[in-house]
């Protein structure tokens, strides 16, 4: 058990530090930058327990009774959920960043208690985070056709969350090696599960918090009232289509709504509420209704080039949003249609 558990921290370490590099970019959080901030935090409190676990197993040295690993502990779960909460409510909703940020107390506290009373109470508040987290997702039920295999992978990741809480509460009755050498599994199968998905649907996150904010936002004190919906599509229409501002890998909804003298709100409301997706699904649409047309009229260019061109950062997340729209990837899109002698 513990040669294993070594081997699941390293993974997770290296794990950590790939997600940070590539999952964490300030690209694929546009608009979220507390998401993204926690999103990091809890990488690094992680990484910090798993080298503390590994301090403990491997090199004996008590590092997991030390205050730094009691902080790391009660950080985790509200890191997780200043991380989840903007990504799962709606914009207009959302609570103010620093009445989130209160959420951290428990690692304020942790120094000053017990460490017998330390970790079962830090598996309680980690118990009550994933009730609330099960309670946002619930709501998401009507989309788990669209996202059959990550709810699956997901949905492991929470068992073995809960099963750590449950854990956590009976860890006396475990050798003390043993409950670490478990606990460290833990977290190691977890990244692993987490890469999975995230290898699956790169952009999962912000999948999931447009599904989030259409399915949750009845707009009940709407941001459109003195707004002009049909002249704001009608603009936002012609931008794409003559300016062509999809092609700008560093467009956000910030930067849309100043063009359409609007605010972020009131133009996230404006595309839900009209349109019937999110900012981001809408730009996914208007890069690859580009990329269609340039993928038929120019045979010679590379695909990499063709999805570069239209606006998307990297070709892993052209093929995906590509094949999200169209059913198929952007090279058979071009076979099937050059061979019908079409221009799409």
């Amino acid at each position: 058990m513990t040669s294993l558990a070594l081997l699941l921290i390293g993974f997770s370490l290296f794990s950590a530090l790939a997600l940070a590099l590539s999952h964490f970019r300030a690209a694929n959080y546009s608009g979220q930058p507390l998401a993204r901030v926690m999103g990091l935090l809890l990488l690094a409190a992680l990484s910090g327990l798993q080298l503390a676990h590994f301090a403990w197993l491997h090199l004996n040295l008590p590092w997991v009774d030390g205050m730094a690993y009691r902080i790391l502990l009660f950080s985790v779960a509200p890191a997780f959920f200043i991380f989840s909460e903007p990504l799962l409510t709606p914009a207009a909703e959302q609570p103010k960043p620093l009445l989130l940020l209160c959420h951290l107390a428990p690692a304020l506290l942790a120094p000053w208690l017990l460490a017998a009373m330390a970790l079962p109470l830090a598996f309680v508040v980690g118990a009550l985070y994933l009730l609330w987290l099960a309670r946002r997702l619930y709501r998401l039920r009507g989309e788990r056709s669209q996202y059959h295999q990550e709810i699956i992978l997901l949905g492991l990741v929470f068992l073995i969350a809960v099963g750590v809480a449950a854990l956590g509460l009976f860890q006396h009755v475990l050798a003390e090696k043993r409950f670490f050498s478990l606990y460290a599994s833990a977290i190691g199968l977890a990244f692993l599960l987490v890469q999975i998905t995230l290898g699956l649907r790169p952009q999962l996150v912000t999948q999931i918090s447009e599904s989030a904010q259409i399915s949750q936002t009845t707009y009940s004190n709407s941001t459109l009232g003195n707004v002009d919906c049909s002249a704001a599509l009608a603009r936002l229409a012609s931008l794409m289509q003559t300016e062509h501002l999809y092609a700008d890998q560093e467009l956000s909804l910030a930067s849309l709504a100043q063009r359409l003298e609007l605010s972020s709100h009131q133009l996230s409301e404006l595309i839900n509420a009209q349109l019937g997706k999110g900012f981001s699904r809408y730009l996914r649409e208007q890069r690859s209704a580009a990329a269609r047309h340039m993928l038929c009229a120019e045979p010679s260019a590379s695909v990499l080039s063709v999805g570069l061109s239209v606006g998307f950062s990297s070709q892993s997340n052209f093929y995906e949003a590509f094949r999200e729209i169209e059913g198929m990837t952007p090279g058979q899109y071009r076979k099937l249609h050059l061979q019908r002698g079409t221009t799409a």
